[in-house]
């Protein structure tokens, strides 16, 4: 069965970039997997540490369900995300145990260090699946499938200099976005922290605008979701395009070329 694995920073992440595009693969018959480095921990105001970490968790495992995702336990706390060596082997294990075909993340560079570091670290540790001298925590025997990997757009879809970030290209999820949305409402709790924080007033809101922003884009969808493949050297063929193959024309488009 073909295999797809999302590896974001937060708790709602995946549901913001990446959800539409794994029910659309679920839909056709592929297996997802679902993981957030971090707990979640720093996403309140009014609860502490430990019960927000609790709560949230309990929130992603009900998003994952409903996306039909298989999920998987965080490796950190907020802000504890960081390029070393012990997390590099950590996230190498999980890819080691999935096998996965597609690898979806975030964009080189974010809003905020943990999704950046997040990128980082999956693709530092999905070019060491195949090396046997690399050991892994915990240990898990390498694997050397061909893997395409995938960036998102980042979150409010500029980078840290304002500037707008455009996909390579694009993929239609209106016909799935009624689910996308049930996904991120599982994260009830991030209705208050994310109207505190970041002024968002309903985070199911944002959702449809920015997806609604990004069909716009597209010159063809409702609403969509973008992506960027990495380059292929260390993960496969130049020509590999794993997640528009299993999409089709009809659910992607290029993006279009300016000037």
């Amino acid at each position: 069965m073909p295999t797809a694995l999302a590896v974001f920073a937060h708790p709602d992440d995946i549901e913001f970039r990446a959800a539409g595009t794994l029910l659309l693969l679920r839909d056709r018959g592929w297996e997802i997997h679902y993981c957030n480095l971090s707990s979640g921990d720093l996403g309140s105001s009014v609860l502490p540490r430990r019960s927000t970490a609790r709560t949230r968790a309990l929130e992603a495992k009900a998003a994952s369900r409903s996306l039909g995702a298989t999920w998987h336990p965080p490796i950190a706390n907020d802000l504890g995300i960081c390029y070393t060596d012990l997390n590099l082997r950590r996230v190498a294990a999980l890819i080691r145990e999935v096998e996965p075909g597609v690898v979806l993340t975030h964009p080189p560079v974010d809003y905020m260090e943990d999704h950046t570091e997040t990128c980082r670290i999956v693709v530092t540790a999905a070019f060491a699946r195949g090396m046997p001298n690399y050991r892994t925590r915990p240990a898990r025997r390498p694997t050397l499938q061909p893997m395409t990997l995938y960036h998102s757009l980042p979150h409010g879809l500029r980078d840290p200099l304002r500037r707008p970030v455009r996909p390579e290209f694009y993929v239609d999820t209106t016909s799935v976005q009624d689910r996308k949305r049930d996904a991120l409402a599982c994260h009830a709790s991030q209705k208050e922290w994310l109207d505190v924080s970041q002024g968002m007033e309903s985070y199911l809101r944002s959702l449809d605008e920015g997806d609604a922003t990004v069909g716009r884009w597209s010159g063809r969808f409702r609403r969509a979701e973008g992506w960027t493949r990495h380059l292929h050297l260390g993960f496969g063929s130049e020509a590999d395009d794993p997640l528009r193959d299993a999409l089709g024309a009809e659910l992607c488009r290029g993006a279009r070329r300016r000037g």
